[in-house]
């Protein structure tokens, strides 16, 4: 079999897109920590120093939630501030929020569904990746690395904003797979009067290293870096986040997800609460394609949800596997919890900006990623 290429990307907590997604998850994060079947559908967009957030928080209090705080904590949290603009204090939130009590009786509707979704779920049988595609794991594993390169590198006047692009070439051959880095690139935001040359002998060092301790946990992954690697390729990158382009929730689909290799439904996540079908069906499909290769059914598994609207639990549309026995997914689904109720009332985790940030599954200990059945 011939190399297959699979790209992926990842961006930091600084990019306008993660911006928002984190603000929208501080505030169902927010919601949910005042009433436990909190209905929260938020989107928020930015661009330069305003931010915008419209839907609708129903809760207890709902309408005493410091919307302005919350947008200012997650700037600051990002790294703007005086050196990199837009400075928190200064953005200007317009909020077209709908704000108020559930109305009597929701809190128990909260358990049907209020929406139609697609929703699917992916894993592999690597469990050094949490059961991810490799380019998905290795990009956010470099992400996280270079954007560490602000803090542990003053000197070098990284800011907020960055972006990880690589292609990894995937071999199957006699039934083993090997992996090899093929391509990288990265935009780092950096101030124009800092040194290029220190910048790019930073990010390869990182990238060497962070290659190396990868292959280390991953067994067939190269740890041989590309003949080149590409840094601000079109030039300096100083004016980025809100400053430099637009934001808006929900449009990493494919980065919160599992990169361009796996489908989507095409819902997005953040800003919804746990009983919204979006949301809660992306995650019980997660669990029923990581069951599937935990148990040594296949080396593959893609599992396809739908919910209709009415519905307490999803239904199973369709069940995928690669290299392993067909399985029952009916048999299977009869093992497993898939109702609204228990996504609302199981999943909710602290810190969903980080998530919203880093992903829903390159945490094995997030509720989602363990694997218990009924």
């Amino acid at each position: 079999m011939s190399k297959q290429i699979f790209p992926a990307e990842f961006v930091f907590p600084g990019h306008p897109d993660k911006l928002c997604d984190a603000i929208a998850d501080s505030l169902v994060q927010e919601a949910m920590q005042r009433e436990p079947r909190a209905l929260v559908g938020v989107e928020v967009a930015v661009h330069r120093d305003h931010l915008y957030v419209t839907g609708r928080i129903a809760c207890e209090g709902a309408e005493t939630i410091d919307v302005e705080a919350i947008v200012r904590d997650v700037y600051r949290s990002a790294g703007y501030g005086e050196d990199w603009l837009p400075v928190p204090e200064q953005v200007t939130v317009v909020s077209n929020l709908c704000l108020g009590p559930l109305a009597d009786g929701e809190a128990e509707f909260r358990e049907l569904s209020d929406d139609q979704a697609i929703c699917i779920g992916y894993a592999n049988n690597l469990a050094a990746t949490n059961h991810l595609p490799v380019e998905q794991w290795l990009a956010a594993r470099l992400a996280r690395r270079l954007h560490a390169l602000r803090q542990q590198s003053p000197e070098l006047g990284l800011g907020p904003d960055g972006k990880v692009l690589i292609s990894i070439g995937e071999d199957h051959t006699n039934e083993v797979l090997s992996w090899s880095l093929e391509a990288f690139s990265c935009s780092l935001q950096q101030r124009i009067a800092s040194d290029e040359v220190a910048l790019h002998r930073a990010v390869r060092l990182a990238v060497e290293e962070e290659l190396r301790a990868a292959a280390d946990k991953l067994p067939g992954l190269s740890n041989q870096l590309p003949e080149r690697l590409t840094v601000n390729g079109v030039g300096a990158f100083e004016v980025g986040g809100p400053e430099g382009d637009n934001g808006l929730s929900g449009k990493k689909l494919v980065v919160d997800a599992y990169g361009p290799r796996v489908p989507i439904g095409g819902g997005a996540w953040s800003g919804k609460d746990f009983f919204k079908a979006d949301r809660a069906g992306g995650l019980h499909a997660r669990r029923l394609a990581k069951t599937i290769v935990q148990f040594g059914l296949a080396r593959e598994a893609k599992a396809v949800l739908g919910w209709f609207p009415g519905d307490r639990s999803a239904r199973l549309l369709s069940v995928t596997t690669v290299g392993g026995s067909p399985v029952d997914g009916n048999q299977l689904v009869s093992h497993f919890d898939l109702s609204l109720l228990r996504s609302g009332t199981s999943f909710p985790v602290e810190n969903l900006a980080d998530i919203a940030r880093w992903g829903h599954f390159t945490n094995d200990c997030f509720p989602w990623e363990q694997i218990k059945m009924l």
